[in-house]
């Protein structure tokens, strides 16, 4: 049997948290084949990143070309793609290519606060990889970010899920994590009709790596086929049990447990 294949372009994180290496883990936790193009290398841990080096927007399209040359994957997630010339590059690819269920987690600021993308590299976010995007997950100051407003209540989450779609992203799902409450909801806008998400808070200092974790999981389902509602409510699924399971690995931020379905402690 011939597995499915998904394709993160993005940033590597050493510390194994977040990044190609979370996209990685999810990847395979939830039985899809990963495959990953670098975007840059960070020095970075549970409590802060302390270095960044960007792969050169040239290199970054050389590696997606060698891999579509052999091998087609099912769906391609992004997340750090670090400034505005390799989002540039990875939009052209992924028109040239007709990339396949395209998710963009337009990953800005690390948890610790640290910025990993070029504040200059907005623009071409949203006019160029955006209207690519067949679903697009960002939080809230990432919404509010591309939109130059603020969005911070569960009704400009609404409004910010149709104004993104109206930039030509297909599926927006605005997540609801920055809010306060017991309960968290996340909102997909579909272009038709709003799909809300609930369950409950995690209290857990584990979220390192998150919001890669979460977009990789959609991407993962759908390679797998699933449609972008049951998609996004099963890597929902995923997500809440790798943060109850999470683990105390470093003195910051730790990292969720991205097989807590497939190991037994």
């Amino acid at each position: 049997m011939r597995p499915s294949i998904a394709l993160t372009i993005a940033g590597s994180d050493p510390s194994g948290g977040a990044g190609i290496q979370a996209d990685l883990k999810t990847f395979s936790a939830l039985g899809v084949y990963g495959m990953a193009a670098i975007t840059a290398l960070t020095a970075q841990n549970t409590r802060g990143v302390t270095g960044i080096e960007v792969v050169s927007a040239e290199f970054v399209a050389l590696q997606i070309d060698t891999i579509f040359a052999d091998i087609q994957p099912r769906a391609v997630k992004t997340g750090m793609l670090a400034n505005a010339e390799i989002i540039r590059v990875v939009a052209a690819k992924a028109w040239e290519k007709s990339f396949k269920h395209l998710v963009v987690d337009p990953v800005m600021v690390a948890k610790s606060g640290d910025r990993l993308l070029a504040k200059d590299a907005v623009e071409a976010l949203r006019e160029d990889l955006i209207p690519n995007a067949y679903v697009l997950t960002p939080n809230l100051p990432e919404a509010g970010d591309i939109l130059g407003e603020p969005v911070t209540t569960a009704a400009q989450m609404r409004t910010a899920a149709r104004e993104l779609h109206a930039l030509g992203a297909e599926n927006v799902v605005v997540k609801g994590g920055h809010l306060e409450g017991d309960e968290v909801v996340d909102i997909l806008f579909d272009g038709r009709k709003y799909h809300e998400f609930k369950g409950p808070r995690i209290h857990t200092t584990s979220t390192h790596g998150t919001g890669c974790t979460f977009a990789s999981a959609i991407a993962a389902y759908l390679a797998r086929g699933e449609s972008v509602r049951e998609a996004v409510g099963k890597a929902r699924e995923y997500l809440t049990g790798a943060l109850r399971n999470a683990y105390a690995v470093g003195q910051g931020h730790g990292p969720v447990n991205h097989f807590w379905n497939t190991w037994k402690r």
